[in-house]
């Protein structure tokens, strides 16, 4: 239990995620992106069908990482689910999730994985040229879960989603990946579902361990680690991210830059600055597209009611 199983998410030809045999031991930065439960530990994994529950935690802060947890359970014991007493992860108190946490990675009928996305990896993908947007990353981070379940060789029947965006779209985005899956994608699904709910459980304690543990890239400076809960809206978090904005580099690794809430700080304690690679590129671009306009004429400039309707002066006409 409690191991990073590296290697895994690689795809297979069959379009299947491979399963990785090798465990290393979890490690603090994020770039180990999957964790989950020691498999062989349950039982019934191909005889019995089996419901697993979507959820995430940290979408919205400004700092740390974005982490979706996955949860499953045998339809047989849907009824010991139920009595386990989980709850949207945000109605509970950090001591309660912690217990309840403990208690699922513990249970014999449970089983879950996370996927932890560093605010280098959000940031990154919804700054490249070709734009990577929150909703997507949650998609495929959600996809991934199950292709993971079904990796481990659980009989998945029905799957449960705290949905992103519209829920009926995203419904019939997933069952068209997996047809022989019943999905289940609702608002507000952690309060609506035990199973999404305990994997709300196992997303946000995953990510608050994160953050507690935490340990900067960034080395010769001091940096504190009193960042607050990291929504935009905390007034801790706030006074951080001004103390802790350089302006030059901007904030330290564990900040989404692609905030609106950093790229206003950026842009107001920042220096400007252009690569003068994007200039290059948009002055070859630019060549490019010319190709394709009208070259220009030495025709002197005249009123523009002749241009509109091309006429031109006529200095000779032909009998």
């Amino acid at each position: 239990r409690g191991k990073a199983r590296e290697g895994q998410g690689e795809m297979a030809q069959d379009g299947e995620m491979m399963e990785v045999e090798q465990e290393v031991p979890m490690q603090k930065q994020w770039s180990q992106r999957l964790q989950g439960c020691d498999v062989t530990k349950l039982k019934g994994l191909k005889e019995e069908e089996w419901e697993l529950g979507i959820d995430e935690a940290g979408r919205g802060p400004v700092l740390g990482p974005m982490v979706y947890g996955s949860c499953y359970v045998a339809s047989s014991n849907n009824d010991a689910l139920k009595k386990s007493g989980f709850a949207d992860s945000k109605t509970l108190t950090e001591e309660k999730r912690d217990h309840l946490f403990s208690k699922i990675k513990d249970c014999e009928y449970l089983g879950w994985n996370v996927i932890v996305l560093s605010a280098k990896e959000l940031s990154g993908g919804m700054l490249q040229r070709s734009r990577y947007n929150l909703n997507a990353i949650s998609h495929d981070t959600a996809i991934d879960l199950v292709k993971q379940a079904l990796a481990d060789g659980v009989n998945l029947k029905k799957v449960f989603v705290d949905t992103v965006g519209d829920p009926e779209r995203y419904e019939a985005k997933l069952s068209s990946l997996f047809p022989a899956i019943q999905f289940t994608v609702r608002k507000k699904a952690d309060s609506l579902f035990p199973i999404v709910s305990a994997a709300s459980i196992c997303a946000k304690v995953t990510r608050d361990n994160a953050l507690k543990t935490f340990e900067f890239e960034e080395t010769g400076v001091n940096i504190s680690t009193d960042f607050g809960s990291g929504y935009p809206g905390d007034a801790r978090t706030k006074d951080w991210l001004r103390a802790n904005c350089d302006s030059v580099f901007g904030f330290p690794n564990n900040v989404r830059f692609s905030w609106s809430t950093t790229t206003t700080l950026l842009k107001d304690h920042g220096h400007e600055f252009e690569w003068e690679a994007d200039q290059e590129e948009e002055e070859a671009n630019q060549g490019k597209l010319n190709c394709f306009l009208p070259k220009p004429t030495n025709h002197p400039s005249v009123c523009p009611f002749f241009n509109q309707r091309s006429l031109h002066t006529v200095s000779q006409v032909c009998a």
